[in-house]
């Protein structure tokens, strides 16, 4: 891994694989719904959607075409916490990739007609949303876990926020936030030394200066949220205080988290599903932002089994609270750790996520010894301590169904 910072303060990230044919190309932004507040929330998924819409040189047409003309491909996606553009092509088509996607960067229009047409890509992206309670009750568990703070917001936004906003709010938005601070360049694949140069020539001029992004200390909440929703299903998540993803016990939360719910092998997938066939879709998931984090437990259930899954839920976390994991548990999930991880790394887009997102976020890079390393040294005792202190606090709870009888006046406390 290399990195590089151009004349102008831009960081760039670069990892060489002679051994591939592609190339993974990323612009990564620091800002993203947790930069929002409640008025504006929705906006930097709004510019994500927008720099696609056409620059003072390509087309929105243009784009597509000349991505699909050289046989790779070009998106993007906005996070809570940062935003990212992309492209894989092949090692030859590289410098036209980073062409388009700086015009796209730098030079996007935002044109009137353009906005109003996607926002209503949007309002149809929020609508499919609506239909879709199984993603729904995520962005309620972030409000039941965080409140009112900006992390409890939803990534989409509102119809509302969205109907308000012009060509000129949304350039505002991006003047404060797509600075040099901000923003990282990361690469991945078949590439040699004169790719600094296509780098320094397509982002050399970059010059919107800036601190890195501010934001409001995070705590957890231990609410209950609840929406109201024709489904053949209750849809439930329950939420315990995470880690932080600069926090050192980040790989004994994984490794606990694996056991909980990380596969068709744990604790939740067989009791709940296997072994009672309460559920077809039930797993947990470890969410880890710049100050803080969630350990999630979601599971979809018919209306009258919600009661004995939370039951069965509680009994399990508890169990492992109490007696912790077994010798097994620890090294099948070092091991799948391990493979997931060395797996990944086949991926030049895997690759590219990856710098991008460490620098960004962390601003330091662990080689691959060095985290198989940081896995074997996890102990039994870490794990323990870590569910010991999770468990200390109330859970949050979330749930999107036809009736909220079954969790109504559930104690919020029962692992404390």
């Amino acid at each position: 891994m290399e990195k590089h910072t151009l004349n102008n303060g831009l960081r760039v990230v670069l990892e060489k694989i002679p051994t591939c044919r592609s190339v993974a190309f990323g612009i990564w932004v620091k800002t993203g719904s947790r930069n929002e507040t409640a008025l504006n929330n929705g906006i930097s998924h709004f510019i994500e959607h927008m720099l696609f819409k056409g620059t003072d040189t390509y087309s929105a047409k243009d784009i597509a075409e000349i991505f699909d003309g050289i046989g790779g491909n070009v998106n993007a996606f906005t996070s809570k916490e940062y935003t990212c553009y992309y492209c894989k092509v092949l090692d030859e088509h590289l410098p036209l990739a980073v062409e388009v996607l700086s015009n796209m960067f730098f030079r996007s229009v935002f044109d009137t007609e353009e906005l109003e047409k996607e926002k209503n890509v949007i309002f149809e992206e929020i609508a499919m949303y609506d239909d879709t309670p199984d993603d729904m009750v995520h962005d309620l568990i972030a409000k039941a876990a965080f409140g009112d703070h900006s992390l409890g917001y939803t990534i989409i936004g509102t119809e509302q926020n969205l109907s308000g906003m012009s060509s000129n709010t949304l350039k505002d938005y991006m003047a404060k936030h797509y600075t040099i601070a901000n923003t990282v360049i990361s690469i991945a694949g078949n590439v040699n030394d004169d790719v600094m140069e296509l780098i320094e020539r397509h982002f050399g001029a970059f010059a919107v200066q800036g601190s890195s992004a501010a934001t409001d200390p995070l705590g957890f909440h231990h609410e209950l949220q609840y929406k109201q929703k024709k489904t053949e299903q209750n849809h439930i998540c329950l939420s315990l205080p995470g880690l932080s993803a600069k926090d050192e016990r980040l790989y004994a939360m994984i490794l606990l988290n694996n056991a909980v719910g990380g596969g068709m092998s744990s604790r939740l997938f067989q009791e709940i599903r296997e072994k009672r066939g309460l559920a077809y879709s039930v797993y947990s998931y470890h969410s880890s932002y710049q100050d803080g984090g969630l350990f999630t437990v979601y599971t979809g259930t018919a209306p009258k089994q919600t009661e004995e899954v939370l039951k069965v839920t509680l009994e399990l976390l508890s169990e492992i609270k109490n007696k912790g994991l077994t010798p097994a548990e620890l090294r099948k999930g070092k091991e799948q750790m391990k493979g997931s991880l060395i797996l990944s790394l086949e991926s030049t887009s895997s690759r590219m996520n990856r710098l991008g997102k460490n620098e960004l976020m962390l601003g330091r890079h662990y080689s691959l010894d060095e985290m198989i390393a940081r896995i074997e040294e996890v102990e039994m005792d870490q794990i323990r301590e870590l569910t010991a202190d999770m468990m200390s606090h109330p859970f949050a709870l979330a749930m999107v169904g036809s009736s909220d009888q079954a969790i109504q006046g559930f104690r919020r406390d029962q692992l404390v």
